[in-house]
């Protein structure tokens, strides 16, 4: 065989070798990469079935499924990641479950002091909001900082007075305290939730909001409004959100990390999410926690190193699931 005739066949072989590779998933398989996945958490603790009623659990099964129907929606449509994260967090805010706007942790004083971000992967426009005490939906105040200002985080009463001249709703404390946290103030509670999206354009997002941890004092502020900390979203990588105990993942900057393990050291979503949960954090630190995240081929993790962790994900597929345990 000549030459000219050699060339563009071991062309051909190589593109397609190139592209197979390109189009398995993490475990080695040849499966189609979905138009859009979602995956959402709710918090990652020492959570029980002897600790959860039946009847308590099903509750969360419900609104972890109605915020995965909330946020498929905006997918199924055609609608950006961004949109889709923003409407599967505004479910468990408004929903009294979990450690997020109303139903959020108190502080030392019996107060709420909530945080939030948000990321689009496409530009890394990033915006979040801490320690505020009004705004109804943090989640919406963290979008509204990304989208209408200059700044990544406003923080207290200049965040809340920004929500309202933003038109976002705001509202007393009362509308936070629940009776249920009440009971629970003296108990080291830490839970958050947030959603993490792959659109049909391929564009990625994250979103986290929190009530932080029970019993905080002096302004505290945890890694849910921390972009890189909690939070991260890159089209090149992954999209994270992270739950559990603040101060490590600040310190570690795990979102940020486990992109950065998969964009420098070639490094799977897995790999690179087990490392930093069980290496890291549970290894070197003792700290508890999970995350959830989605890479730019559509592999999806929801890896935690506590007893369990509210959580679910649902594909274009037709692939969805809640679960609470391990």
């Amino acid at each position: 065989m000549k030459l000219f005739q050699i060339i563009p066949l071991a062309f051909l072989i190589f593109s397609f070798i190139f592209h197979s590779c390109n189009n398995k998933n993490e475990a080695g398989s040849n499966n189609p990469k979905p138009d859009y996945v979602l995956v959402i958490h709710g918090g990652a603790g020492a959570i029980s079935p002897t600790g959860l009623t039946s009847d308590l659990q099903q509750q969360y099964r419900h609104s972890l499924n109605a915020a995965l129907s909330a946020g498929e929606k905006v997918l199924k449509s055609g609608g950006s990641a961004t949109k889709a994260v923003i409407s599967s967090i505004l479910i468990m805010e408004d929903d009294s479950l979990f450690n997020s706007a109303r139903g959020a942790v108190l502080t030392k004083n019996g107060h709420v002091e909530l945080d939030a971000s948000i990321m689009d992967g496409q530009d890394h426009n990033a915006g979040a909001v801490a320690g505020v005490k009004h705004t109804k939906n943090p989640i919406l105040a963290a979008y509204k900082v990304m989208a209408n200002s200059d700044h990544v985080m406003l923080s207290g009463k200049g965040a809340d007075r920004f929500a309202v001249l933003q038109g976002l709703d705001s509202v007393s404390q009362d509308y936070f305290i629940t009776q249920r946290r009440l009971l629970q103030l003296k108990n080291n509670i830490k839970g958050t939730v947030g959603a993490v999206a792959l659109d049909k354009n391929g564009k990625l997002a994250a979103g986290t909001s929190t009530g932080g941890m029970s019993m905080k004092k002096w302004g505290r502020i945890g890694d849910s409004p921390v972009i890189g900390a909690g939070t991260w979203a890159d089209n090149r990588s992954c999209a994270i959100s992270a739950t559990g105990h603040g101060e490590f993942f600040i310190r570690n900057v795990v979102a940020h990390d486990i992109h950065a393990r998969m964009l420098y050291m070639n490094q799977t979503l897995e790999e690179a999410s087990k490392t930093v949960i069980y290496d890291i954090l549970l290894e070197k630190y003792n700290a508890d926690g999970g995350l959830i995240g989605i890479d730019h081929h559509g592999n999806m993790i929801m890896e935690f190193n506590t007893s369990g962790m509210f959580r679910g994900y649902t594909k274009s597929t037709g692939e969805t699931e809640v679960r609470i345990f391990k």
